[in-house]
């Protein structure tokens, strides 16, 4: 059976649990299930927010085809992602991957490769809000995250 992946760019939280019952609820061809949720760090009591910024549309159609590329390269019976946009304080949910696979392999190779997708792909931009006050800067994207994406083709 294909599978449709849920993928949603919102402002509001989620609940991760609740997100994996979602998938799991009633089905016995999942045998594994691996999540991954991105949080809002504080930068050592520096930051206050960090504020996320999307292009409506093209953001939910990237991460559209990130979902479906994952989906052609694994064996998934479900898949899940939701990224949040707006000012997200610290601790806080920023994303979340859920991979639902017969086997654990998939589903973990799966979650990986759409983070590494979604940290160079995505159209989403960071910019941090200071403790101190004040907007910081814009966070540039990192040469680690272009590494681990490469990894892939």
């Amino acid at each position: 059976m294909p599978v449709t992946p849920k993928v949603k760019v919102q402002t509001e939280d989620f609940d991760a649990g609740a997100e994996s019952g979602l998938l799991t609820s009633g089905r016995k061809d999942v045998g594994a299930l691996v999540s991954f949720t991105g949080l809002c760090r504080d930068e050592a009591g520096t930051l206050s927010a960090l504020e996320l910024e999307h292009y409506p549309g093209m953001a939910e159609g990237e991460l559209t085809r990130i979902a479906q590329q994952a989906i052609a390269r694994w064996p998934l019976t479900g898949l899940t992602v939701i990224h949040r946009h707006g000012k997200i304080p610290p601790g806080d949910n920023i994303v979340l991957v859920i991979a639902a696979s017969s086997h654990r392999r998939a589903a973990f190779e799966a979650a990986d490769f759409l983070m590494d997708y979604l940290k160079t792909r995505a159209p989403f931009w960071k910019k941090e809000h200071l403790a101190e006050g004040g907007t910081g800067t814009w966070v540039d994207a990192k040469d680690g995250d272009d590494k681990d994406a490469a990894r892939w083709t």
